[in-house]
């Protein structure tokens, strides 16, 4: 597991101050090395970082991304049990995260998360809250008379998500690769970013493979447009619902194989990080739950027409 190799690296890591220029380092340079044997590839971090914000911004970040959680959740459960949905129809557009509320936010905190790093550091738990923001693109369909409003409001998410996307891989890639140069390296001790490595040394790492600007993103994007067409042409071409419902299915699998790849996966294995990517899976639980009761319902109408 890539948490138990980082614990056998971690005793040998610089100071707390090092590994930040690490996982903050933006640029790392590759020079000439006399030593083409041992230390064949020689780099450094040619880059400054700026510095975290203060902990109080963390703290922001926490408390928004924590409400935006639960209130997701409420409403899920709400839809499941049938109960104030004729209040939440008109709500829940505003208050889900992917909405026109919320998704703005949301951008405003990624954009700014690669200085997020006290308390909620977003290099660990940005892929959660761009998790979120997937299932609830996946989760409610706002639907509105005008096809010219709904139109322009999944076209927003769309461009929403994909910034996101890749606001979060401006967080995460310094990151992984950072963490690729301390546990598949050696220091030289030429200066104290100063490593020597047997491979090149690539963006975001060789260690970890999740990416915000990925095929998760893509069949979420694939899940809107599909809307939008079913939308203007018209539901009743079964063709396009298909698609649809397959592109919904395969964009929430794979979420879920994100999250557990993240939770098995992971330089930073906390009970905070577990549970962010635990929350999100509960999410999907409840969506899967949603879709097996609507089908249990149509199935169960169509049985008692066949019986009159």
């Amino acid at each position: 597991m890539l948490y138990r190799r980082e614990l056998a690296f971690r005793s040998e890591w610089p100071s707390e101050d090092v590994q930040a220029i690490f996982f903050k380092c933006v640029r790392w340079q590759v020079e000439d090395t006399m030593d083409p044997i041992n230390c064949p590839y020689h780099y450094y971090c040619d880059s400054t970082y700026p510095g975290n914000h203060p902990p109080y911004v963390d703290v922001l970040a926490f408390v928004f991304t924590t409400a935006l959680y639960l209130v997701t959740l409420t409403i899920m459960v709400v839809d499941i049990s049938r109960r104030g949905r004729t209040y939440l129809r008109k709500s829940k557009r505003y208050l889900q995260p992917s909405g026109p509320v919320s998704l703005p936010i949301i951008l405003l905190v990624l954009a700014k998360g690669y200085r997020i790093n006290t308390i909620f550091p977003l290099s660990c738990f940005g892929p959660a809250i761009l998790q979120l923001l997937q299932v609830s693109a996946l989760t409610f369909d706002s639907g509105i008379d005008k096809d010219v409003r709904y139109a322009f409001l999944q076209a927003s998410t769309i461009s929403g998500i994909l910034h996101a996307s890749l606001y979060l891989d401006s967080i995460i890639l310094p990151y992984y690769t950072g963490f690729d140069a301390l546990v598949s390296s050696t220091f030289s001790g030429e200066c104290p970013t100063c490593v020597c490595r047997k491979e090149v040394l690539v963006v975001g790492g060789r260690l970890i493979r999740y990416r915000g600007w990925s095929l998760t993103t893509f069949l979420v994007i694939g899940v809107l447009c599909s809307r939008i067409l079913c939308r203007v042409i018209g539901e009743n071409k079964s063709m396009i619902v298909s698609i649809k419902t397959l592109l919904e299915s395969l964009g929430l699998i794979l979420i879920t194989v994100d999250c557990i790849y993240l939770i098995r996966r992971s330089p930073e294995q906390s009970p905070m990080r577990i549970a962010a990517f635990g929350g999100v899976l509960v999410l999907i639980c409840l969506q899967m739950i949603k879709k097996m009761s609507v089908q249990m319902i149509q199935w169960h109408s169509a049985h008692v027409k066949l019986d009159r």
